[in-house]
C-alpha cells in the first residue's frame, strides 16, 4: 500500500489488503526466549508482553530499537470562530515556532529519550472549514493531509512516536469520537486546553451541531467532514508505518480520536498502535476501552505535542533491551530450576 499512489480518498479502503500483519511465529520465539532469559518466569510482567508485541510487528524474536522518530503535526480549525477555545488560533503557529526553537515540553523530552523530532505544519494560514456548517475539508484535502502525514515517516524507524498541536482540535477529536464510537456530544466533549464550564457547553453545542450535520458518512468521509490536517496526518502516519511494519506510539486523547476512522473502516488498522499514556481528558479513558488499547502510562497530563508519547518510549525500549540483551541461563552459566 502506497498512499502516494491513491488519487482517491474513496480508493484508499482497497488498497488497504496490503498491508501486512502481526508476525506470530516471532512473538512465540519471543515468548520462548522470555523463559529462558535470567529471571523467573514472569517476572517482567507488562514489559514482557511489549517485547514480544515489537518482536511480532519487526518480524523477529530478538527486536532491537535504535532508531525513533516523534512526529508532531500541527493544523488550523475553522470551527474555532464559535469560541470553543481560550485562546487564538495564532497560538498553533507559535507553538510550532516553539517547537522549531527547542522550547516545547516535546523538545525536552525527546531529547532526553535521544529521538529525531519532525514537526509538520499543515497549511496553518488556511483554516479547515466550521464543521458545524460545512465539511472540514474536501475528500482530495483529506487524502492530501493524509500523504503528507504518510510521506513524514522514516520507514528506517524502529518506533514512530505521533503527536499533535491545534488551537481547537480537542473540539474535533470530541466530534470525531462521537461520530465512530457513538454516545453523546457531552460524553467525549472535555476542557481541552483549559476550558471553563461555559466553554464546554460551547464545545458541546458545535460538536452536536457537527455529529448531526454529517451523520451516516462512510468513515473515510467522517474523517474528511469532521478532521483537521494534523488528525488527517496523523492516520497517514499510521497506515504508512503499517506499511513498514513500524509499531506506533498513539499520544493521548486527540491523537488517539484521530485515528477512530481507521478503526471503524477496520479494526485491524491500529493492531500495530500501542497507547502511550492516559489522557486526564475525561473522554480518553472511555476510547481506550471502546477499541481495546491499555495505556502504558498514566501521569495525568493532557498536553498534547506526542509528550507522553515520548515518556512511553523509556518504557517500551527498556523492555525490548532487557528481552533482547538479557543473558539466558545457559549463558550465564546458572541452573535453571
Amino acid at each position: 500500500m502506497r498512499l502516494d499512489e491513491i488519487d482517491d480518498l474513496s480508493a484508499l479502503p482497497d488498497a488497504l489488503g496490503d498491508l501486512p500483519g502481526f508476525d506470530e511465529e516471532a512473538a512465540a520465539a519471543a515468548r520462548e526466549r522470555q523463559e529462558t532469559l535470567t529471571k523467573p518466569s514472569g517476572s517482567l510482567g507488562k514489559l514482557e508482553d511489549l517485547a514480544a508485541f515489537v518482536a511480532g510487528w519487526h518480524g523477529t524474536g530478538r527486536p532491537r530499537i535504535e532508531r525513533a522518530q516523534a512526529l508532531v503535526f500541527a493544523g488550523n480549525h475553522g470551527v474555532c470562530a464559535r469560541g470553543v477555545n481560550p485562546y487564538p488560533q495564532e497560538v498553533t503557529a507559535a507553538m510550532v515556532a516553539n517547537f522549531e526553537a527547542g522550547g516545547a515540553a516535546i523538545n525536552q523530552l525527546a531529547r532526553v529519550a535521544g529521538v529525531e523530532l519532525n514537526v509538520v505544519a499543515l497549511d496553518l494560514d488556511r483554516p479547515t472549514a466550521d464543521i458545524a456548517e460545512a465539511p472540514a475539508m474536501s475528500e482530495a484535502e483529506c487524502l492530501e493531509a493524509m500523504q503528507r502525514g504518510a510521506a513524514a515517516v522514516d520507514p528506517g524507524a524502529d518506533i514512530v512516536m505521533l503527536g499533535e498541536m491545534g488551537i481547537g482540535n480537542s473540539t474535533i477529536a470530541a466530534a470525531l469520537a462521537c461520530a465512530c464510537l457513538g454516545g453523546t456530544p457531552r460524553d467525549w466533549t472535555g476542557p481541552g486546553a483549559g476550558a471553563d464550564e461555559e466553554r464546554v457547553w460551547t464545545k458541546t453545542q458545535a460538536v452536536r451541531a457537527a455529529v448531526d450535520l454529517h451523520h451516516g458518512l462512510e468513515p473515510l468521509s467522517t474523517l474528511a467532514a469532521l478532521g483537521g490536517r494534523e488528525l488527517a496526518a496523523i492516520c497517514g502516519a499510521v497506515l504508512q508505518a503499517r506499511a513498514h511494519r513500524i509499531p506506533v506510539l498513539l499520544d493521548g486523547f486527540i491523537c488517539t480520536a484521530a485515528t477512530l476512522p481507521l478503526f471503524v473502516l477496520d479494526r485491524g488498522l491500529l493492531d500495530h498502535c500501542l497507547a502511550a499514556h492516559l489522557s486526564a481528558e475525561p473522554g480518553h479513558v472511555r476510547m481506550l476501552e471502546l477499541i481495546g488499547k491499555e495505556p502504558i502510562l498514566r501521569l495525568d497530563m493532557a498536553l498534547g505535542e506526542g509528550t507522553g508519547a515520548a515518556l512511553a518510549l523509556g518504557i517500551v525500549r527498556g523492555a525490548v533491551a532487557c528481552h533482547s540483551d538479557m543473558a539466558t541461563f545457559a549463558e550465564a552459566g546458572i541452573g535453571t530450576p
